[in-house]
């Protein structure tokens, strides 16, 4: 169960405000539960931790039984956004952080990602990896005309229809795209690729539990049964209409501390291993609610590592800060620090507890430092870094951010915004079509 902790923001807002934000929050609430509000067509993420069928597992795990039958040990997962930061998340955070320097066979194959760039360095210090190793891809996208998994995409598989022939690639390659239209789908209906549908009513930042998410985690040897059951967990306790739900709590606090001046949120964490659920909330939140004027700025950090470069300035810089913890109850593994005959460090007293007490103690020490330097904190905790946690993770997040949105007043499910660069480029690369605001986009480059 998550667990919301308010505390560390009490000296910052009155309880009366927040009693009325969470009523606020409640009537924003309704409005998801509902469906009646902007973006209302967007909201079939809500209901997949229990609507998602036994045999969408199986599939994905049909495919890598098969993959590994081949001696598949390198799997590219191409999609940009919503289409790779979910995925990224969950391996990250489950995987042995050195993994792939370990040596001995390796249960699953390496996961690594493309389509999220255009860095021309990136893609080919890909391809000397594949070059090493037995491939398989899966591509992601809605449209199969994004630009950067478009072009990874076709770099991509132009290799593995080389080097396996054309057959063998269209069984190395797995679409999740439309069910009916687009590029993506026209192409994976004639060349024979397996396909997982991405639904319309879905966006894709609120897409991890669907196959955009499922397939890759899957791929990489975790229990997608078990994160469907903690993100179950989440969805019956957000729908509650009760300041209990720890996603209207969440919503309410950080929109009264952003009517109070606090305009940047930093999401920080005290695991390495969940540095991409940063990467993954600041594209859910900021795409979600930046827009119109308005919307609190996600950033995120990684304690106690940040401290030491970030610390600073979240210390004694502009007060337009707040900060939210993901908290990790419980270590999986464990460590004791032992003592030295020398002691030249002057760390014997620390001799016999275990590490994670120190990072516990620091956080601690943060909190209490970061809140007498004007930065109100909420907490948000887990048990531990396991699949479990992290669906009901992800769902958390994902319904605050629905309530939080209607909050502030704008459409959380669309993303106007992002279209801008995309039209820019197209012109400056000489896309037909675009000739016109070519000439203009180059004058005033000039």
């Amino acid at each position: 169960m998550i667990k919301v902790n308010l505390g560390g923001c009490s000296s910052f807002v009155k309880d009366a405000d927040y009693k009325a934000y969470v009523e606020k929050a409640l009537v924003a609430l309704d409005t998801v539960e509902n469906e009646n509000g902007e973006g209302n067509d967007f909201l079939g993420w809500k209901h997949l931790p229990s609507t998602t069928e036994e045999s969408l597992i199986a599939d994905c795990e049909a495919i890598r039984d098969s993959w590994k039958s081949k001696g598949v040990d390198l799997v590219v997962v191409i999609g940009i956004g919503g289409s790779y930061l979910g995925a990224k998340c969950a391996i990250e955070a489950l995987s042995h952080t050195f993994a792939n320097s370990l040596k001995g066979a390796k249960a699953a194959p390496q996961v690594v990602f493309a389509g999220h760039n255009l860095s021309e360095e990136y893609i080919c210090e890909l391809m000397d990896l594949m070059k090493e190793r037995n491939c398989a891809a899966v591509v992601i996208s809605k449209s199969g005309t994004t630009t950067e998994p478009a072009v990874a995409f076709r770099v991509i598989k132009q290799y593995l229809e080389t080097t396996y022939g054309k057959a063998e690639a269209a069984e190395r390659i797995v679409a999740v795209t439309d069910a009916k239209r687009g590029a993506l789908k026209s192409l994976s209906t004639q060349e024979g690729y397996k396909t997982f549908v991405i639904e319309d009513n879905v966006g894709g930042r609120f897409s991890v539990l669907t196959p955009v998410g499922i397939l890759p985690i899957v791929l990489a040897g975790f229990d997608m049964r078990a994160m469907l059951k903690g993100a179950l967990e989440m969805e019956e306790a957000c729908a509650k209409r009760c300041e209990c739900n720890p996603a209207v709590q969440y919503a309410a606090m950080r929109n009264l501390l952003y009517d109070n001046g606090k305009a940047i949120e930093i999401l920080v964490s005290f695991s390495p291993k969940l540095q991409y659920l940063g990467e993954w909330w600041k594209q859910l939140y900021g795409e979600s609610e930046g827009k119109d004027g308005k919307g609190i700025f996600p950033a995120s950090v990684s304690f106690t590592t940040d401290l030491h470069s970030m610390g600073q300035y979240i210390q004694d810089g502009v007060r337009m800060l707040m900060e939210t913890v993901v908290n990790v109850e419980n270590s999986n593994r464990s460590m004791v620090i032992e003592a030295d005959e020398q002691n030249l460090d002057g760390l014997n007293f620390l001799a016999g507890k275990h590490v994670e007490e120190c990072n516990a103690m620091a956080q601690l020490g943060t909190k209490l430092a970061h809140i007498d330097g004007g930065v109100p904190q909420i907490g948000v905790s887990i048990e531990r870094i396991d699949e479990f946690n992290l669906g009901g993770l992800f769902y958390f997040f994902e319904k605050a951010c629905g309530i939080s949105g209607y909050m502030l007043g704008v459409n959380p499910f669309n993303q106007p915004g992002v279209e801008a660069y995309k039209k820019n480029m197209f012109a400056l690369l000489g896309k037909p079509g675009y000739e016109a605001q070519a000439e203009a986009l180059k004058e005033r480059l000039k």
